[in-house]
């Protein structure tokens, strides 16, 4: 699951500031606080996403390797599981050799795909040499895997705060599909070691992570979460 810089910078909440207060997930927010954080979480993009940019591609390359070692030591038994990964853009982690290993394993692969905008994702399954098609944003997707949910999600991040919370791309699409979930899955999040940040300040809508693989072999797992 991906969503591109352009794609949003919104963070939610959007309404007009002349409203007193934004009513979220019955929770009153003042404008004034949406709109200071929205600021916040982008000159923390901008400053995270040109540190992970900086790397070599042969650093990215190593790193996501390494990461696919940390998911292969966290997840040794993966026949049965149904797992969401994503399509790699923007220098982000790219674990397409870990999705073909956890699939020869006996896992179920799904990639997100974004049917309408703002709106919560759809899984499509993915196979090895499987037909892609450009989705929106242009990033390719299954273009005839059955939907599925899963059990597992595994979500590319630019951020990480001390309590588990994701800085993304800005385009609210993971907290929107997690939040219509019935059940929420293990959700692992996946980025470079220096991506740690104090805090995101997080908001109502915002859902913690699980844990976080960064490559660095120090899996934390994420209190808040459970």
């Amino acid at each position: 699951m991906t969503d591109s810089d352009d794609r949003a910078e919104d963070d939610r909440p959007g309404e007009d500031p002349c409203y007193q207060h934004l009513i979220v997930a019955g929770h009153a927010i003042d404008p004034d606080t949406a709109r200071d954080v929205a600021r916040f979480r982008k000159a923390e993009r901008a400053r995270l996403y040109a540190l992970r940019n900086a790397g070599t591609v042969a650093d990215r390359a190593q790193l996501s390797a390494d990461i696919g070692a940390e998911l292969d030591r966290e997840l040794p038994d993966l026949a049965g599981r149904t797992i969401a990964a994503y399509w790699p853009i923007r220098s982000e982690p790219n674990l397409r050799d870990w999705m073909t290993r956890a699939h020869a394993a006996g896992a179920r692969i799904l990639l997100p795909v974004v049917v309408v905008k703002n709106a919560p994702l759809i899984f499509r399954e993915w196979v090895p040499r499987c037909r892609m098609e450009r989705g929106i944003w242009n990033i390719p997707v299954p273009a005839d895997g059955a939907e599925g949910t899963p059990d597992i999600v595994i979500s590319p991040l630019l951020g990480v705060d001390e309590e588990g919370y994701r800085l993304g791309n800005g385009g609210g699409y993971y907290d929107r599909t997690l939040a219509a979930m019935e059940k929420l899955p293990l959700v692992i999040g996946i980025g470079a070691p220096d991506c740690r940040i104090k805090t995101i300040f997080p908001m109502p809508w915002d859902i913690p992570m699980s844990m976080t693989v960064l490559g660095d072999g120090n899996t934390q797992r994420y209190p808040a979460a459970d």
